[in-house]
């Protein structure tokens, strides 16, 4: 006697596992007579056809009827059922058309081709078409990118987070806050790419493409207190021409570490420790006096030539990466100048109780030197068999 969907007149929970058990126990049944792709068809129909399937009475006659309290419990139940129901109708139906398939090859006489779709069959109990394929590599880390990655890893693995900004910049967050003067040469079409049209525009307002990441460091002090420590890795632009060591457009790493009693000598420890691991154990590193707006005092951090040895030639020949100095200069740093503070000082940045230090540096520079390129521009011009060497 085929199944049919009765009126639950109890609705505690051990009723309705008895009413689920019975009517999985007829699907089971009923799955198990399906033999043809028609029967198949007529399978799908009696338990997912929508105006009558026994998904539809079981909805009618148990959930809708069910008595408030008991409607959370009953839906629960029904939409576990139409769950396991709509599985079982489909298994069947996909049985049905490979069990089609294979008589239709055994009536074309194709021995071959029903080996191969029962082993397709045996494979498909294996193999779970649904999930993701093995993605294929493309291509390589470019080798700035493979540089820059190199460099944040080794100030992440110090505890350092990494902070991102925007490419756009203001006057305000490039030049102001930084301490830049209003008249100091930076500022200057000469140097720095403003956008277009911006003339009624007031000073600090202004849009340009940034100069450094700095702007980077103010961003991130107004949304956090101290102490942090962090590095910024980007594109910045500048007003160069291109040759051989400029490029308009290039890539920049800087870091900015503020807290209570932060000296000198913790940039000079963070900075050689890190030139280490970039470049090995054996660099050594060397610090001379310069001058930037945002830092006081600020240095230039030079380390022994990593090509040479610091000898300063190479065999008999001179060493031209580091000018036969034995040194390459890689770095600007510094102490925070407490200026900058002044501009977030009501964020919790008072010059008073704090203080920190900052370091900046080209990763296209670094990239040349750890590559021994000779000409920037070939980072740039897209060349797949230079870029290939880096694979």
């Amino acid at each position: 006697m085929a199944y049919t969907v009765q009126k639950l007149k109890d609705y505690s929970p051990a009723a309705l596992d008895k009413a689920a058990e019975k009517l999985l126990a007829a699907l089971e049944k009923e799955a198990a007579e399906v033999k043809t792709e028609p029967d198949g068809k007529a399978f799908r129909d009696r338990w997912v056809a929508r105006k009558n399937g026994v998904l539809t009475q079981i909805n009618d006659l148990w959930l809708k009827a069910a008595p408030k309290d008991a409607k959370r419990e009953v839906g629960q139940r029904v939409n576990e059922l139409m769950g396991r129901v709509e599985t079982r109708v489909t298994e069947v139906e996909l049985q049905c058309r490979d069990l089609a398939i294979l008589k239709k090859a055994r009536e074309a006489g194709l021995d071959a081709r029903i080996d191969e779709a029962r082993r397709a069959l045996e494979l498909s109990d294996r193999l779970d078409i649904t999930l993701p394929g093995i993605p294929r590599p493309l291509g390589a880390e470019h080798p700035v990118i493979k540089t820059m990655n190199e460099i944040v890893s080794v100030f992440r693995n110090l505890g350092y987070s990494v902070q991102e900004g925007p490419v756009i910049e203001t006057d305000y967050y490039n030049f102001e806050a930084l301490n830049f003067p209003p008249n100091h040469p930076a500022r200057d079409t000469q140097d720095t790419l403003f956008i277009a049209n911006q003339e009624a525009t007031p000073l600090r307002e202004r849009l340009l493409l940034r100069t450094h990441t700095s702007p980077v460091q103010i961003r991130t002090m107004e949304k956090m207190k101290p102490p942090i420590r962090i590095v910024i890795p980007g594109k910045v632009h500048r007003n160069d021409p291109p040759d051989a060591s400029h490029s308009p457009m290039f890539h920049q790493i800087e870091g900015l570490a503020v807290d209570t009693n932060i000296t000198f000598g913790d940039l000079k420890g963070t900075l050689d420790h890190a030139m280490k691991a970039l470049f090995g154990s054996n660099v050594k590193t060397s610090f001379r006096p310069s001058f930037f707006p945002f830092t006081e005092p600020s240095a230039e951090m030079m380390v022994t030539c990593f090509i040479c040895g610091g000898g300063g030639k190479r065999g008999a020949e001179p060493c031209r990466p580091c000018k036969q100095t034995g040194w390459i200069e890689i770095l600007g740093c510094g102490m925070v100048d407490p200026n900058v503070f002044e501009f977030v000082k009501d964020k919790g940045y008072d010059p008073k109780k704090i203080s920190g230090f900052a370091f900046g540096m080209g990763a296209d520079r670094v990239a040349l030197l750890k590559y021994g390129v000779d000409d920037i521009q070939l980072f740039f011009q897209g060349d797949v068999r230079f870029l290939r060497q880096f694979a």
